[in-house]
Order: C-alpha cells, then sequence, then structure tokens
C-alpha cells in the first residue's frame, strides 16, 4: 500500500478563517497582514478541495499570531470577541438539536466536515461530561492560541445552544501554564488546569438533557442528510486518511495500538476493523505504509538512522533494518549512501 498514492491531505472548512478575520478586525488588526506575516517565506498546500483549506495550515497562523499581534493572549482575545455565527451545516444542526445532548452527538458525528484532524469526544464520568476538544496536526504540539480561541468560542456555541444556561465546571488544556493566567480566570470564569491528556471542557451532566427553544426535529432531519452527504463528499478526510494521519502523529511518541487509535478516533476497536475492511485495509498495514513513508523522508532530511527508527515506532534497530529492506530492497545506511551520491551528481 502506497501511502502518497492513496491519501491527499487533510482539509478544513474555511468557517473559522473566517470568523478569525473579523475577530481580528475587531481588536484593530489587519487581518490580510496578519496572515500574510504568519506564510512569509512558507510554501502553502493548495486547497484540496474547493472552498476548504489544507488542515496542515492552520499552525502557520497559530504559532506566529502572538508576535505578529504584540499580544501574547492573542488567542485568549480573539475567543472574546468571535461570535459563534452560524455559517455551515454543522452549526445549524446544532441549532435545530432537541438538547444540548443531541448537539454534541451531531457535533460528533460531523467533526470532521470542520476539520480532518479533529478528534473530539463526549465522556460522561458521573455527575460531570467532559467534551474533548483535541485537534492533531502533523509535526506540532498542541497549539496554544488555537485552543485557548477556540474553547472560548465554543463555551459561547454551547450557551446559544442552551439558552445561555451552559456552564463551566472545569477546563484543561494540553499546552503548558503560561507564565499569566489573569485573562484565562477573567475570561473563563476559573482557572484552567494545564499539561492535561486532552484539551477539554467540563461541565453538569445535568445539562445534557435541558430541551432546546430552537428544537425543530424535521429540520434537524434535512440538515443530517445534508451533512451526511456534504461528509461523504470529503474523501480525503474518510476514516483511513484520519488513520494514516493520526499514526503520522503518534509514531514514535504515544502507543499505535488498535485499541489505543480506535480511542483516539472515538470509535470501538471493532468498529474501526470494520471501518478499515471496508476499504480493503487494516491496522497493521496503514501503520507499516505510514512507517516507510517517514522512514524516506526522515533520511532524505538528514536524521541519524537511529532516530529515523525511533520516530517510526521501532525499539531497536534490527526490526527497523529488516522492515526497510523490505519495503526498498536496501539497509538504510546503504540507502542514504545513493542519496548521498546523487546530491554529489547534482
Amino acid at each position: 500500500m502506497s501511502l502518497s498514492a492513496n491519501s491527499a491531505p487533510l482539509s478544513q472548512s474555511a468557517t473559522l478563517r473566517r470568523l478569525l478575520y473579523e475577530g481580528l478586525g475587531e481588536l484593530g488588526h489587519e487581518p490580510a497582514a496578519i496572515y500574510r506575516g504568519a506564510n512569509q517565506h512558507r510554501r502553502l498546500v493548495p486547497p484540496p478541495s474547493e472552498g476548504r483549506l489544507s488542515h496542515d495550515e492552520a499552525p502557520l497562523f497559530w504559532l506566529a499570531a502572538d508576535a505578529l499581534t504584540g499580544d501574547a493572549d492573542i488567542g485568549l482575545h480573539l475567543g472574546e470577541v468571535m461570535k459563534p455565527r452560524l455559517l455551515d451545516v454543522v452549526g445549524y444542526l446544532l441549532l435545530a438539536s432537541r438538547d444540548l445532548e443531541q448537539a454534541l452527538r451531531s457535533f460528533l458525528r460531523f467533526q470532521h466536515i470542520l476539520a480532518g484532524g479533529f478528534a473530539a469526544q463526549l465522556h460522561i464520568d458521573g455527575e460531570r461530561a467532559c467534551l474533548v476538544l483535541d485537534i492533531n496536526y502533523r509535526g506540532f504540539g498542541p497549539l496554544r492560541q488555537q485552543m485557548e480561541c477556540l474553547t472560548l468560542l465554543f463555551t459561547k456555541l454551547l450557551r446559544l445552544i442552551s439558552d445561555d444556561e451552559f456552564r463551566l465546571l472545569a477546563v484543561d488544556f494540553r499546552h503548558a501554564k503560561p507564565r499569566k493566567l489573569t485573562e484565562h480566570r477573567r475570561l473563563f470564569g476559573l482557572q484552567p488546569s494545564f499539561s492535561c491528556a486532552h484539551d477539554a471542557l467540563w461541565f453538569p451532566v445535568s445539562l445534557l438533557k435541558r430541551p432546546s427553544r430552537n428544537a425543530n426535529p424535521e429540520l434537524h432531519r434535512l440538515l443530517w442528510q445534508h451533512a451526511e452527504a456534504q461528509l461523504a463528499a470529503l474523501v480525503e478526510n474518510d476514516l483511513l486518511n484520519r488513520l494514516r494521519y493520526l499514526l503520522n502523529v503518534r509514531l514514535g511518541q504515544a502507543d499505535c495500538s488498535l485499541r489505543a487509535c480506535a480511542a483516539e478516533l472515538g470509535l470501538e476497536p471493532a468498529a474501526l476493523q470494520r471501518g478499515l475492511a471496508a476499504q480493503g485495509s487494516n491496522l497493521r498495514q496503514v501503520r507499516e505504509a505510514v512507517q516507510q513513508v517517514k522512514a524516506q523522508e526522515l533520511l532524505q532530511a538528514g536524521e541519524s538512522i537511529r532516530e529515523v527508527a525511533r520516530a517510526c515506532g521501532f525499539a531497536e534497530l534490527s526490526p527497523f533494518y529488516r522492515a526497510f529492506k523490505r519495503w526498498y530492497g536496501i539497509a538504510p545506511d546503504a540507502y542514504r549512501g545513493r542519496l548521498a551520491e546523487t546530491e554529489r551528481a547534482h
């Protein structure tokens, strides 16, 4: 299985980009100039489908936003001024839901219309509910400014859906604790926890069954059908591609077993197996395809063979050598020698 031949870059909706432009303008910044500065000297990948953006472009903006705006808390301040306007089918689905639980189940079902790298989940822990809002990116850890903005924006949306009755019990972030937390306490009404396992919002479980005044069952049914069609059209965000992407993020960093990958994707292990089988694949094949491409890319980038093996999820060099020879017919050090010869020839 060739990873490069069968996968395409994950995509994301342009909805958040439009809201960010509005938010930057409201804060007194020139949005176009900020985005030009964030993308300076970088070659952007063309959007994989019309009207959508490449998922991996997002970090360019969020990593540069604080320096370009001179605001160390730009994510929080963007989240404060941004309005949760309903700009896509997912937003309208949430508003037409009978209660908060149906709204969140709708979001979870169609989260990949918003972004292919979303790994959102809903968990119940006694009297508390936890909405995980993780987003994964290749080559980047959790993006502080993005997640602080997104959690504020999502909190506003949940308040809109629940007629302003939604309230937070706690907020968790994966990124490290910032030096100052004054704005966090002001905007969330509590002090978030940092360096956590997930980016998550905690709220009373009783809110899930609260009826919505905006409920419209017939409209919800029609919107669900439309969202299903829209999701099916996003072939770049299908299960197989999202698993490839997840493995690329986790290899050498975290557990890549069937159970761990299924949990990260919000699925039961058996459901992940069935989904892959329906596409003529399985976890071992997908993992090996990702390892094969990643090994080649890292060797070409000049990484040491030991580091390449580790980054591809191999604890020892000998199984990596055997796998590499199976993939490319030669050992990795011989492959590197060929690369050096090619460079000298040019």
